[in-house]
């Protein structure tokens, strides 16, 4: 049997340097990827230079404005689906860097546990579990999943993050794109709960990379005025999104209370916070997220995304 066809899909934003450690890292994977998409957020130092030298198998998608996180990861799925005919899609940021073998665990596991999505192992620089990248256990989960989940050697999850998403092209066609409108901040938490409402997720540990943020901190940690996107994109989630069931959206939004509270206690600058809480309550209310198709409308990929975005339907909302 011929092996499954992966396409990486990298998101860059200014971290050239970091940018090639991670197209070499993929170049030395022991399974390959077909493809390489890296997504230019219109960096302004040479990040896309550097993808438009990296060789045949990197294809540079650039985009003139900066669209986020969200918008990036949307722009080259959409690409990816209309130019590649992939069977996976393995989703990173440009400072996340595979260990050799991370996609032919991660891929082995997910199959073998009969999953749509899957996600690696996140360390830090000095191998330490990255607390920014755990995965959340699948509550209330069913004995044949848990158990399958166990003898592939990992754990069933209901969400996992963009640094090292694995996620099947048949379940990007079914739910559509991530919604580009959130820019930064729980769009991962919001589409792999789209991706695996009623469906399989597995947390794979010996798949492994190294997220090389410049410190090790988790999502509680004083972001300032991001603070922003956290409050209003949760918000956005729990009001409009349909990732989540009613008891899950009790219990995800009664932990992000606790968490913003967590990280008010521990700010050093409460007012940038205060306010940064204060603009991002009003939107979460008063906004909701706009479609993916129009967000990235009139960029280079906008054909393609309004394709995906039609045969998925929109993001969930």
């Amino acid at each position: 049997m011929p092996r499954p066809r992966t396409i990486a899909v990298v998101v860059a934003y200014n971290r050239r340097d970091l940018l090639i450690e991670v197209l070499q890292a993929l170049g030395d994977q022991t399974e390959a990827p077909a493809a390489i998409v890296v997504v230019d957020n219109a960096s302004t130092d040479d990040s896309a230079a550097v993808a438009a030298a990296a060789g045949p198998r990197v294809e540079l998608v650039r985009l003139e404005r900066n669209t986020g996180g969200a918008g990036g990861f949307a722009a080259g799925l959409a690409h990816a689906l209309e130019h590649h005919q992939p069977d996976w899609l393995w989703l990173m940021d440009d400072d996340t860097v595979p260990t050799p073998t991370a996609l032919e665990r991660l891929r082995a596991t997910a199959e073998s546990a009969g999953a749509s999505v899957a996600g690696s192992r996140v360390i830090w620089t000095d191998g330490t579990d990255h607390p920014m990248n755990t995965p959340r256990r699948k509550p209330f989960v069913r004995r044949d999943e848990r158990e399958r989940a166990e003898r592939a050697g990992g754990t069933a999850i209901r969400s996992t993050s963009f640094v090292s998403m694995l996620v099947s092209a048949a379940a990007v066609r079914r739910v559509g794109l991530p919604l580009a409108d959130y820019f930064i901040w729980n769009d991962d938490f919001e589409y792999s709960t789209r991706l695996l409402r009623g469906e399989r997720g597995i947390f794979a540990p010996e798949s492994i990379v190294v997220h090389k943020t410049r410190v090790l901190g988790s999502t509680d940690a004083d972001p300032g005025a991001r603070f922003y996107y956290e409050v209003r994109n949760k918000l956005w989630m729990l009001r409009r999104s349909h990732s989540l069931h009613r008891l899950e959206k009790v219990l995800y939004g009664a932990s992000s209370v606790r968490r913003w509270i967590r990280t008010a206690v521990r700010s050093e600058d409460r007012a940038v916070l205060g306010d940064a809480f204060r603009r991002g309550w009003r939107d979460g209310w008063r906004t909701d997220p706009r479609p993916t198709a129009v967000v990235l409308d009139g960029l280079p990929v906008s054909a393609a995304v309004k394709r995906a975005d039609r045969d998925g339907g929109e993001g969930g909302r």
